[in-house]
């Protein structure tokens, strides 16, 4: 058990420990008890632990702690302020006749959550264990005041909270066509955020909560109606909580409109001038006929006998006679009290008969050998009529059926709708926020449902700390929060399998302490059930996913973050909530950016485009079901993972994301692989054509090599080619000497030749490349040192290589007296035959 230092504050978690204990610890001899380990804790209840667990969240103390191993239980790990209520309990156990006075009785507690988690803790007698465990719950489970929550104790968060009403801003100005304009502190305090359209405004009279301390700061209006009509409009409604604008269909003009009850009194005589003409101007011309007004619907969400039940107290409802063009329907969803009613039936039933009951003993489910719904989640409805007599998928079903019925008449009919309740921030903000939901695609998603629920959930004055069970504040002090003791002796529910194992009984009034007044009522989370059931009817409609509204709506009853605290935006105002705690919205946001898309709370099945206007489902499919990830997460765990379609397309959708990556590295190195052959095969062809050019080149020059060898050897010089490329020339002009030789190496396309000095005759011979450009001035005039042209540049050897290409050039200097000597014949540079 865990709580933050000060006073304990509610928002910590209690834990059980599971301990190693042996067969003999366990105190049923039956064996019915068998899912039960005991652990030792220490008598002293005011024995504080300081190490740091890793279980526990920043600033969180161990209070009460158990010997014995610290592995921790899904099941006992619960937040202080999600406790409901708890007691003592004491159980005894048949025995043979000859024993029962020697039989021990077992002391237990049993804890009961707000997240449908019933959970039962089994004590040694004569420990005093028990009582340390219950007195440690009555510490940390009973904050003075708000200030002691966990939000506001545990420090600064790193979730930080922007201003409630810049967001509430942000969304008015999107229904009013003004999503361009950006609001700010300075708006609000200067009263310059009262923008307005053709049809609506936003009005700034209730700016300090002086006409209506439940409503927001802002108010969207008629355009036609002044501050002075609304504030004599308000003084005629319950709580002062008159009509105003919720939506606005931003095609047809239809509004959703929200109030609460009307002062009619007793004989529904009275009436209000400023009323009926502020209801009157929800319903603008239509656009479709000219001069025509559209029609009114005005939805009570409570049963008619209850509606005329507080005409008795000033009360009612209005009369169609009195409204023009108007039609009144009730829609007979019963209040608060039926709803917590409800809800405690279907806990303990599904408690009793899951497949993991609270007190460790075989439920139907083990033995039975059926599961919920036959195994398969989509007929789980086939046991509504199993589910005892809690109703509570009555309620759920009746919330929708309501909720579809408006959204029907605004988006088929273009009808506005005006919807209240009595006070009109209980059934009002369910009907008005799910047809919302129904009519407007962008509430479907993770922006547009928390604009929504800041909407029409904190901003219009849904009264969480009642409903939930927090302490809270009224005016500028605080109000003591009691826990309130129940005097009935059952709170434990038993079942036909549970008789024989012995009888149970409680231990007086003072044993049971509720964590809740008389107020609470789960509202909210029926909401969030209906919208679950939406999911399960659409689940392409939404971008966030079941795991989501878990994650939200646990939250929510935790109490770890100020979004939800005190009954109304004046009230977090004066608390200074915002500044002080952590924010739900950043922390969720924070979730999702962790992983991506690929998070729990994404919807794999989001369809945008599918899904991009009204949903309108027909009455035959509100049939609503048991929400499995939520209801049966305890009670039976298997049921709220088997056969869950979103968990398996999950998995499949990793496992296509995996394959898909590999493709797209696949198809990448293909792609480079196809580059890198078009490469090599262009070099390849390059190759191909500079090879058949060089073999070209070569072949010419093997002709021209032979005509330079004829004309050489005509002037009386042997040419000798080896091989290996080398060329020996011998000048032999005086026979009687040994021939001069030199050498010239083929890896140069330079080649020299020169007889000795004393030679009569001295031969030169260069050959060149096309790419080479004599850089020596003697090689630049070589060309006119030919001997075989002529004074006017004509060559006397026209037939020669040297004449016909460029790429070679063979020049010859000697002894010009010795080359008038020589004799040349056209028939030495014939071509070889």
């Amino acid at each position: 058990m865990a709580a933050p230092p000060r006073q304990h504050s509610g928002g910590g978690r209690t834990t059980s420990l599971r301990g190693d204990t042996s067969e003999s610890d366990k105190l049923d001899p039956t064996a019915s008890w068998d899912a039960l380990e005991w652990t030792k804790i220490e008598p002293d209840s005011r024995y504080v632990s300081h190490v740091k667990f890793d279980f526990l969240l920043e600033a969180e103390q161990v209070v009460v702690e158990s010997e014995g191993t610290r592995n921790i239980i899904a099941l006992g790990t619960i937040p202080l302020t999600t406790i409901e209520k708890f007691s003592k309990m004491v159980i005894k156990a048949q025995s043979a006749p000859r024993q029962s006075d020697k039989t021990p009785t077992q002391r237990l507690l049993q804890v009961i959550g707000k997240d449908m988690r019933i959970i039962v803790f089994g004590f040694r007698p004569r420990t005093k264990q028990r009582r340390a465990v219950f007195d440690a719950l009555l510490r940390c489970t009973k904050p003075a005041s708000l200030w002691d929550l966990y939000a506001f104790t545990s420090g600064p968060s790193k979730f930080k909270n922007s201003n409630p009403k810049e967001r509430l801003l942000t969304e008015y100005f999107r229904l009013l066509g003004k999503g361009s304009f950006r609001p700010s502190m300075d708006m609000i305090e200067n009263g310059s955020f009262t923008f307005s359209n053709d049809l609506w405004r936003i009005s700034s009279i209730n700016s300090n909560y002086a006409m209506c301390q439940s409503y927001p700061f802002a108010l969207i209006v008629p355009k036609g109606i002044s501050d002075e009509e609304v504030i004599q409009a308000s003084t005629f409604r319950a709580r002062c909580r008159l009509p105003v604008v919720s939506w606005c269909h931003p095609r047809s003009g239809a509004v959703l409109a929200r109030s609460s009850q009307p002062l009619v009194g007793l004989m529904m005589n009275m009436r209000s001038n400023a009323d009926e003409k502020l209801v009157a101007a929800l319903c603008t011309q239509l656009a479709s006929v000219r001069g025509a007004r559209r029609k009114l619907c005005i939805a009570d969400a409570r049963p008619r006998k209850n509606a005329l039940a507080n005409g008795a107290m000033g009360g009612g409802s209005e009369s169609s006679s009195n409204y023009f063009q108007s039609e009144i329907v009730f829609f007979g969803i019963d209040n608060i009290h039926a709803m917590r009613d409800s809800l405690a039936r279907l806990r303990d039933y599904l408690d009793t008969h899951g497949a993991t009951s609270s007190d460790g003993m075989s439920s139907f489910l083990r033995h039975g050998g059926w599961t919920w719904g036959g195994g398969n989640l989509s007929s789980m409805s086939a046991s509504v009529s199993t589910l005892g007599d809690s109703g509570w998928l009555i309620h759920v079903q009746n919330v929708l059926a309501g909720s579809a019925w408006i959204a029907a008449r605004v988006a088929l009919e273009s009808a506005s709708v005006l919807v209240h309740c009595s006070d009109g921030w209980d059934r009002t903000t369910q009907l008005v926020s799910l047809a919302s939901l129904l009519l407007d695609p962008y509430y479907r998603t993770f922006t547009g449902f928390q604009a929504l629920v800041e909407k029409d959930w904190l901003g219009f004055g849904h009264p969480f700390s009642d409903r939930i069970g927090m302490p809270t504040v009224s005016g500028n002090g605080n109000v003591p929060y009691e826990l309130t003791r129940q005097t009935s002796t059952g709170s434990f529910s038993t079942s036909p399998m549970r008789q024989p194992s012995g009888s149970f009984t409680s231990q007086g009034p003072s044993s049971t302490h509720a964590q809740t007044s008389n107020n609470y009522s789960p509202i909210f989370m029926q909401w969030i059930d209906c919208v679950s059931q939406l999911l399960r009817m659409y689940p392409s409609a939404f971008e966030f996913s079941m795991v989501f509204l878990v994650d939200f709506l646990d939250c929510v009853l935790s109490c770890r973050f100020g979004n939800f605290f005190c009954n109304s935006e004046k009230e977090r105002q004066e608390c200074g909530v915002s500044e002080a705690c952590g924010c739900l919205w950043a922390y969720l946001a924070d979730l999702r950016a962790s992983e991506g898309s690929s998070h729990l709370h994404y919807n794999f099945f989001y369809d945008p485009v599918k899904h991009a206007d009204a949903l309108l489902p027909r009455a035959a499919a509100l049939a609503p079901t048991l929400w499995p990830q939520f209801h049966l997460r305890w009670a039976c765990p298997s049921e709220a993972q088997a056969g869950e379609l979103e968990a398996q397309f999950r998995n499949m959708a990793l496992k296509f994301s995996e394959l898909q990556k590999a493709k797209e590295v696949a198809e990448r190195k293909a792609k480079e692989i196809t580059t890198a052959m078009e490469s090599l095969s262009a070099e390849l062809r390059n190759e191909k054509q500079l090879s058949s050019w060089a073999m070209n080149r070569a072949k010419r020059a093997s002709k021209e090599n032979e005509a330079i060898k004829r004309a050489v050897q005509s002037l009386g010089c042997n040419v000798h080619f080896s091989t290996t490329g080398d060329c020996t020339v011998g000048i032999e002009s005086n026979p009687t000497e040994i021939p001069q030789k030199f050498i010239n190496s083929s890896s140069k396309r330079d080649g020299t030749l020169q007889n000795d000095e004393k030679s009569d005759l001295s031969v030169s011979i260069t050959v060149m490349a096309d790419n080479v450009i004599p850089q020596n001035p003697i090689d630049r005039v070589c060309e006119t040192l030919c001997p075989l042209r002529t004074r006017d540049g004509v060559c006397r050897w026209p037939d020669a290589g040297c004449a016909q290409l460029s790429s070679q050039f063979v020049g010859l200097k000697a002894n010009f007296d010795a080359f008038d000597q020589l004799s040349i014949y056209d028939s030495y540079f014939q071509p070889e035959k």
